[in-house]
């Protein structure tokens, strides 16, 4: 009886040895596993840069290419959805404010096309009224005392070449804030209740308040 199983006994453990054997990293490398890859990276980026839930917001790449790359900020103040589109250049040593950025002179507070802003709903910026809609958005730099923060009502313009204040919805003023840190990245945020753009050692802010 012994002599007639063990040829059954060794055929399954030869069965066993060629399993064990068999390849496991032949499908480590599909497509779906690369496709994992890439929509884990995408969440990661589009992550929110604020954990408070009633100013909650995420900033996205729109498009990488240029040297300022084109940048899109997105979140709520009072339960507004705003969102600014926005070229993001870098400081790279240079001075900013009164150098690169004229005082005096209307800027295009980002790179390339207008910055834009779109607003949900009605709202109030620095106490004054702007009406739901989709703005261009510029700044006037002061060496000293308050900036100027326009609302144009021609959101799709190049810089602002082609700017004309008779377009303006309102002008309201701002003080910034000057740090020590720079912020070497153009970039806008939310912080409480106010829209920010940092760059430089520059913290501007413009109070939003619902309607």
């Amino acid at each position: 009886m012994k002599k007639l199983l063990l040829p059954f006994f060794a055929a399954l453990l030869c069965f066993a040895i060629a399993c064990n054997n068999t390849p496991e990293s032949e499908d480590t490398d599909t497509p779906e596993t690369e496709m994992e890859s890439d929509t884990e990276s995408s969440e990661e980026e589009s992550q929110p840069a604020s954990s408070d839930s009633d100013a909650a917001y995420e900033v996205k790449t729109i498009d990488p290419a240029p040297k300022s790359p084109r940048m899109e900020m997105s979140g709520k103040i009072g339960g507004v959805e705003i969102t600014v589109n926005y070229g993001s250049p870098k400081v790279k040593g240079r001075k900013i404010w009164g150098g690169l950025e004229k005082y005096n002179e209307v800027w295009r507070a980002g790179a390339n096309e207008a910055t834009t802003i779109d607003i949900a709903a009605d709202i109030n910026v620095q106490g004054q009224a702007l009406p739901a809609g989709k703005y261009s958005f510029f700044l006037i730099p002061a060496e000293e005392g308050a900036w100027t923060a326009i609302f144009n009502t021609v959101a799709e313009q190049w810089g602002a070449y082609e700017y004309k204040a008779e377009n303006d919805q309102i002008r309201v003023e701002t003080t910034p804030n000057f740090v020590e840190e720079t912020q070497e990245s153009l970039e806008y945020s939310i912080e409480g209740n106010n829209l920010v753009l940092s760059w430089g050692k520059a913290r501007i802010p413009l109070s939003i308040a619902a309607k």
